[in-house]
């Protein structure tokens, strides 16, 4: 199985969509970090978790967009094709998709990394600030249960009918706008620009409400359950040939 992860990364990361859109959340990003976390969100510091956690809360609308668009990959009339050749195959068929799956779940860490990366620069460069191991709890936090989620939606959606990933992407635009509960406000990146403001101290270390950290932790297990949910889908009722997806 694991010359087939390799050829699932490849095929996933080794394309023209992966690198146009690492283009385009490269160059968005640092248009954030040169126009507004430059300048700090809410009176904190460029560097405080706050202002870095609004740069990941712009970009995540991206990022969930390519997590999704990862899955594509495997409902295309390439991947169809190949999956008889699989189910066919003497390997249960759960173990391709978990595979497929953790080729997904790499391209999105790619992804991730190369944001994080362009915003290690951005302060090492303008600032001279290099203690990125504080700002790890606000990336664990603004990325990693939402990007679960969408992966383990994603999946499910796609098993029941496949343009509905597609229609899915669109979610974190129409929360944008949406004036969320604080519980919330984490899924449209509103949560680092309104607490700090309600907080007795001026550029506040980083630390979440119990409804906020409660919603974040709902999101990692749902993501967990949505994505064993899609799987057993898939073993009672393979997909039928419904098109969509993307083919590289």
């Amino acid at each position: 199985m694991r010359k087939v992860f390799y050829y699932e990364c490849k095929r996933l990361l080794w394309n023209k969509f992966f690198f146009g859109l690492l283009l385009v959340l490269l160059f968005f990003g640092w248009q954030v970090l040169d126009r507004v976390t430059i300048l700090g969100v809410s009176h904190t510091a460029p560097f405080s978790p706050w202002s870095f956690g609004d740069y990941l809360g712009r970009l995540l609308p991206l990022l969930w967009i390519g997590a999704l668009f990862f899955l594509t990959f495997f409902i295309s009339a390439k991947a169809r094709r190949v999956s008889v050749l699989t189910d066919a195959a003497p390997v249960p068929a759960s173990r391709y998709v978990l595979v497929r799956c953790g080729a997904a779940l790499t391209g999105t860490f790619l992804l991730s990394l190369a944001c994080l990366a362009e915003a290690a620069l951005f302060y090492g460069w303008y600032f001279h600030w290099f203690d990125w191991g504080s700002l790890l709890p606000c990336a664990l936090t603004a990325l990693l249960p939402p990007l679960l989620f969408a992966l383990g939606s994603g999946w499910l959606l796609s098993q029941i009918r496949p343009w509905l990933l597609y229609l899915w992407m669109a979610l974190p635009f129409l929360l944008a706008p949406l004036p969320l509960p604080e519980a919330l406000s984490l899924l449209n990146g509103s949560f680092f620009t309104a607490y700090p403001l309600g907080l007795d101290a001026l550029d506040p270390g980083f630390s979440l409400p119990v409804s906020v950290l409660i919603v974040q932790c709902l999101l990692t297990v749902s993501g967990a359950g949505l994505f064993l949910a899609g799987l057993r889908k898939k073993s009672l009722h393979p997909p039928r040939n419904t098109g969509g997806g993307c083919s590289f």
